[in-house]
């Protein structure tokens, strides 16, 4: 379409997010057997359209596992922009949303707005995935979502500190994986996914000692 490819990824992860939400009321599969059917099929349908498409040059390898030396002034610009707007409305949301993560009927009983609140959720992950896409790879951002929420679980005592021990341990995980990167000349997306996860394992044993 002759677009930027950034402005392209978040309106399709928009679109899938819209799906999502559109989908959730039905009651045939879950929104997690849901997801993973959205997303693995759009991958895959992207995959095979673009082998229709003559005389373009896809570094697929980037996009699939992430390259950090292709991000431009311009993508920090825009991660920078979005990330922002993530955590503004994400403040705004809070209390309504861990109210509704803890306990989704009494959530409703309180006056939250579920189909909003969970709506506008969805969406914030969608531009969360759109400007982390350059940098992570597409197959391994789900990875960095979950890991360090993981980790910070075992040492967190209420839900503000589980945030911010998340950043942290997302934090340290992006500077070792570029380290390691650096060091021994390994893709960087998959670097920081295993180091988050060297981080994860000892707060297994952590929660096993405690």
């Amino acid at each position: 379409l002759s677009i930027n490819v950034n402005i392209g990824i978040l309106i399709s992860t928009l679109l899938v997010a819209a799906l999502l939400i559109l989908s959730r009321g039905q009651k045939s599969l879950g929104s997690d057997a849901m997801l993973g059917i959205m997303a693995h099929s759009a991958l895959a349908l992207g995959l095979v359209l673009i082998s229709f498409v003559e005389g373009v040059r896809v570094d697929l390898n980037a996009w699939l596992f992430g390259d950090i030396l292709s991000v431009s002034w311009q993508d920090l610009a825009l991660i920078s922009t979005g990330t922002a707007i993530v955590l503004l409305v994400l403040i705004a949301i809070w209390k309504p949303l861990l109210s509704l993560t803890v306990h989704e009927e009494l959530a409703r009983v309180e006056g939250v707005n579920i189909t909003l609140i969970s709506a506008i959720y969805t969406l914030l992950i969608a531009i969360l995935v759109a400007i982390a896409m350059k940098i992570i790879g597409a197959l391994l951002i789900t990875a960095l979502l979950i890991i360090p929420a993981a980790t910070a679980r075992q040492f967190s005592r209420s839900p503000e500190q589980m945030a911010l021990f998340a950043i942290i341990v997302g934090i340290l995980s992006v500077i070792l994986g570029l380290a390691a990167s650096f060091l021994w000349d390994t893709p960087a997306g998959p670097s920081i996914v295993v180091a988050a996860t060297l981080l994860f394992l000892p707060s297994q044993l952590f929660r096993k000692s405690a």
